[in-house]
């Protein structure tokens, strides 16, 4: 069979999966739907962690970013592994002992205010919606490549699978379709590193074979390939821009975001005891740790298959898979001197445009663009969320392979959407609506509501899947720093600072979420044309300047509530309890 045929066979057969799952788990209560029940076990619930956290950012775009960008793609597989751990030991088991049903709910509980609980919903709402769009993106380029529908298809497509099982299932649905879901993103993402490692390294584990010498040559894959990169003018592949300030700040807006996301902490609200949380943290970084630490390997492998296909090959000489990626936008190339081959060099001036395609071709075969003017020798363009779904491709793996990774990449992202719009969902009609608005709101109401917000999420999440913002690692980093700078200051003072009051705990992620916002905002959608060191402030791009926004939230929030009551002693009481063992 073709890869087509493979693709809709194992899509089709998950879906089909996933879709049984909701329909068999579906929520009866509120409580199923906001938190399973708290009836999870560790381990189910550590495989579901794992497939809600590892988004399509992490199964498609980081070791795409890594392949790339070489040492400095560290930053996010460092930040977002010390993340969950700081999350694991530092926040999960306290917010479970809280006993609450969501992030905004212990936010309005703790800080006994209910301007603090909407803040909390706007900040979660806001977060869902930036990192969910990086999602949706995911799943469009999938479709469009492997089943050769549009993008916007692809969307709509898993817009409805994921209305299913999170509209039928809630929490409940969710939790169980995950399990599923890791099983199908760590299988094939796993498969073909293993194939791949066992062919250029001779050895099955992927974490050995990218540092190891190939048979047949005298060093290692790594120096290889700095080799290669210094050929064609790129820096060495294992050295960074020396840019230390801000790659510091990445990591760890990316670890502390990691910490403060919404939909992660819920998870956490699903298990019985406070101790079934600690397991389950451990499990889920176990789960986690099996494709981060391959991640590496990937990344070195399909950037050296890239080079080593297209680079000064003519249009006859071009592998099959090279044109079909071109034909989805997501790969281009220039020929500009007009000799039929392609040039792949250093400085890299296509990058920072998206490239815009005419339905013609060139005379050396290429899709020609209409904004192909660009000041170096590079003639090529490459979207980096297509390294990891290409990469069985280039390295010409089996067709069932290849629909494999297109399979787990769908898999990623929609275990993680679900996630984020339940956390969408449960802010509306729990937060707002029963806390707030209409406290007399029964149970079948306030799940009626639940059930429609979520509905009403996923036609926006597909709205944002169809016009993306940017790459999906990217988008993905852009949540994490405006998680860090809300919610994570908020609920670390929150559980260790019983002193901290609703005015400074406000005041903090006010001007943490404010402030974050609005320099992303400035320099990557008002004026991408200053989105450089020259410009940035303090040297800290967009990416890592969640971490300057943690800090005013912490300074804000702790000047403000030293000139402002305490909080009263039953809630004091409430923190001290916290942190005693039961």
């Amino acid at each position: 069979m073709g890869v087509t045929a493979w693709t809709a066979l194992l899509v089709g057969a998950s879906f089909l999966l996933y879709i049984v799952i909701a329909i068999r788990s579906r929520a009866s209560s509120t409580r199923e739907f906001y938190i399973a029940g708290q009836h999870v076990p560790p381990l189910a619930n550590g495989m579901a962690t794992a497939a809600d956290w590892m988004s399509a950012a992490s199964f498609i775009s980081m070791a795409g970013i890594i392949s790339f960008s070489g040492y400095d793609g560290s930053v996010y597989l460092m930040g977002w592994t010390g993340g969950y751990v700081l999350l694991a030991l530092l926040l999960a088991p306290y917010l479970r002992k809280f006993g609450k049903y969501t992030v905004p709910d212990f936010i309005g509980e703790r800080y006994y205010s209910q301007t603090a609980r909407l803040v909390a919903v706007v900040c979660a709402i806001f977060i869902s919606f930036t990192y969910v769009s990086g999602q949706m993106r995911g799943v469009g380029v999938v479709f469009s490549r492997f089943l050769e529908v549009d993008v916007s298809i692809g969307v709509l497509i898993g817009m409805a699978v994921v209305f299913i099982y999170a509209v039928l299932g809630g929490m409940k649905g969710i939790t169980y379709t995950q399990v599923a879901q890791y099983c199908v993103l760590i299988f094939a993402f796993m498969v073909p590193a293993i194939f791949i490692s066992l062919h250029v390294a001779g050895t099955v584990i992927p974490q050995i074979g990218f540092g190891a010498i190939p048979s047949g040559s005298e060093v290692s894959l790594l120096a290889r390939l700095d080799g290669l990169h210094e050929e064609l003018g790129f820096s060495p592949y294992t050295s960074g821009t020396g840019n230390t300030l801000n790659m510091l700040a990445i990591t760890f807006a990316l670890m502390v975001g990691t910490a403060g996301l919404p939909h992660v902490i819920i998870r956490f609200f699903t298990v019985p005891t406070v101790r079934d949380a600690r397991k389950s943290a451990g499990w889920a970084l176990l789960f986690i740790a099996i494709l981060y630490t391959t991640a590496p390997a990937v990344a070195v492998f399909a950037r050296t298959n890239l080079i080593d296909t297209v680079e000064n090959k003519n249009y006859l000489e071009i592998p099959d898979w090279f044109r079909k990626w071109e034909d989805t936008d997501l790969i281009a190339w220039v020929d500009k001197d007009g000799d039929g081959r392609v040039k792949y060099r250093g400085g890299n001036a296509l990058d920072p445009v998206k490239p815009i395609f005419i339905d013609e071709r060139g005379a050396s075969g290429e899709r020609l663009l209409a904004n192909s003017e660009t000041s170096n020798d590079n003639e090529l363009y490459v979207d980096r969320d297509i390294m990891v779904l290409a990469n069985p491709e280039i390295a010409a793996l089996p067709n069932w392979v290849i629909a494999l990774v297109a399979a787990g990449g769908l898999a990623a992202a929609l275990s993680t959407a679900a996630g984020l719009l339940l956390v969408v969902s449960t802010s509306i009609s729990h937060d707002l609506l029963r806390k707030w608005l209409r406290p007399d709101l029964s149970d079948k109401e306030e799940l009626r509501a639940a059930r429609i917000a979520a509905g009403a999420a996923v036609c926006v999440a597909g709205y944002l899947g169809i016009n993306p913002p940017g790459f999906v690692a990217e988008v993905v980093a852009f949540a994490f720093g405006l998680a860090a700078a809300s919610f994570f200051p908020a609920i670390l003072m929150g559980i260790f600072m019983k002193r901290m009051n609703r005015e400074g705990a406000i005041s903090g992620m006010v001007v943490g979420l404010v402030f974050t916002a609005g320099y992303i905002i400035y320099f990557r959608f008002l004026h991408p044309e200053l989105d450089n060191a020259e410009n940035w402030w303090w040297g800290i791009s967009a990416k890592g300047i969640g971490t300057i926004g943690m800090l005013f939230n912490f300074t804000v929030a702790g000047v403000v509530r030293s000139f402002t009551p305490d909080p009263p002693a039953e809630v004091q009481k409430l923190v001290e309890s916290l942190r005693l063992p039961r």
